[in-house]
């Protein structure tokens, strides 16, 4: 593809064709304990160019491992009405159509349903060959968008997530569905104005909403330009607290200085304190969408009896895309992930409770995306790999990457190799069979 549109090019650039392809070849060894499925979804737009890098057709990209084999490699778009109908989530009169939506940023799995996700709609379930089911709406019960970042307890099996809306009140909704996928809990959080709220926090005992400073803008959204925020000096950042055993209580609302955080890395609780890990950037979208600045890990401490937040910047590396042992959502987890782009990519091993870090670094050209933690036993934090798709510039192909989580500087355990490249894109899951 021939274009000077920065997301459209190099990497950026959509695949054009679905592809299936058996007994990939492998350098290395790949783990004997690793069965399953690496699902990572981003955008690839099929029929015409997307406004923005975030817009495009949400495409899953798929490596089945079996005992110490690479079966299959597949890509499928996901089969949502705008994909098929070119249907849109906003009609011309403000209407809203939950089912219309890009599917684009990333795969998960709960009560058995494998699900691609963009914040704008509701979910498609997608089946095991990554075919599209259909939208996914919990029988009915979910009445708002679903966020790309829902968060799965470790001890209940609950999946907590949100909605935000654009147009009309209430602009955040806050759900609960239990361990079986039944959705119990649908309540709105009050904010003065339609930000863009893009993931949260849970604990064993809380919910962290981060309500920032980019703010829906109507006249950007009418010309088409790009995302439709923009930053906005006079707008509070806080953060709200619900306790969880008080889901319908009161949210209380914390100050925070001025920033923005697509991802949070994780949260846990400490007596009357709620400690965050997030990645943060110092501002976003002042004058447009088409950039990013430096976003870096941070720690935010919520004090709940002085009613204050304690923000401490922990490196100065720039790095996005943060992972956690998903075993250990909300509780405290010793370690982090994060992947570093740009012309010579890393990934970084951060231990949050000594301050170290180490990381591999896959040096000039060589890219990593989003590196999900795939378990190597049946202890939460425990022995691990990270597996992430690696684009290599000079060959212009990818390769799926399993790195040993524990010695990072080892270098790759294994390195499956694809027989394309895998565009650029956003989050993924490591699907262990049960």
């Amino acid at each position: 593809m021939t274009t000077s549109v920065p997301h459209l090019t190099g990497n950026y650039a959509p695949v054009t064709e679905e592809l299936t392809a058996y007994d990939l070849p492998v350098t290395g060894q790949i783990p004997a304990e690793l069965t399953g499925w690496y699902l990572r979804n981003g955008p690839n737009p099929h029929a015409a160019a997307a406004r923005h890098w975030f817009a495009g057709d949400g495409m899953v990209h798929g490596v089945r491992i079996e005992n110490g084999r690479a079966v299959s490699y597949r890509n499928r778009w996901v089969r949502t009405s705008t994909f098929t109908d070119g249907a849109r989530t906003y009609g011309d009169l403000g209407t809203r159509d939950l089912v219309a939506g890009a599917a684009n940023t990333h795969v998960v799995r709960h009560a058995g349903r494998t699900l691609a996700l963009v914040e704008t709609s509701y979910p498609y379930e997608l089946t095991s060959e990554l075919d599209t089911v259909g939208p996914y709406d919990f029988d009915g019960k979910l009445r708002t968008a679903m966020t790309a970042h829902p968060k799965t307890c470790p001890v209940t099996g609950e999946l907590h997530f949100f909605g935000y809306e654009l147009v009309g009140e209430p602009f955040l909704t806050y759900h609960r569905a239990d361990a079986d996928g039944n959705l119990l809990l649908s309540r709105p959080i009050d904010v003065p104005a339609p930000t863009m709220l893009h993931d949260f926090n849970l604990t064993a005992e809380h919910v962290v909403f981060m309500d920032l400073p980019v703010v829906f803008d109507l006249a950007t959204a009418a010309s088409g330009a790009g995302m439709p925020f923009r930053w906005s000096d006079s707008y509070q950042a806080r953060l709200g607290v619900l306790r969880r055993d008080d889901p319908h209580g009161e949210v209380r609302w914390f100050p925070i200085d001025p920033c923005y955080v697509f991802h949070s890395l994780n949260a846990y609780d400490e007596p009357g304190k709620i400690v965050l890990y997030v990645i943060r950037y110092p501002e976003l979208w002042r004058t447009g969408s088409g950039s990013f600045d430096k976003s870096t890990l941070w720690r935010w401490t919520i004090d709940l009896t002085t009613g204050t937040v304690a923000e401490e910047q922990l490196d100065d590396r720039n790095a996005e895309f943060p992972r956690v042992d998903d075993r250990l959502t909300g509780l405290d987890a010793r370690f982090g992930h994060a992947s570093v782009s740009g012309d010579s990519g890393a990934l970084i091993r951060y231990d949050l409770h000594t301050g170290r870090q180490t990381s591999h670094e896959f040096g000039p050209g060589r890219i990593p995306g989003e590196a999900a933690f795939a378990p190597a036993d049946q202890n939460p934090g425990g022995h691990g790999y990270l597996i992430t798709y690696v684009y290599n510039a000079e060959t212009d192909r990818s390769d799926l990457t399993i790195l040993d989580a524990d010695d990072l500087s080892a270098g790759p355990v294994a390195t499956i190799h694809l027989p394309r490249r895998v565009p650029f894109g956003f989050h993924g899951s490591w699907l262990a069979d049960r």
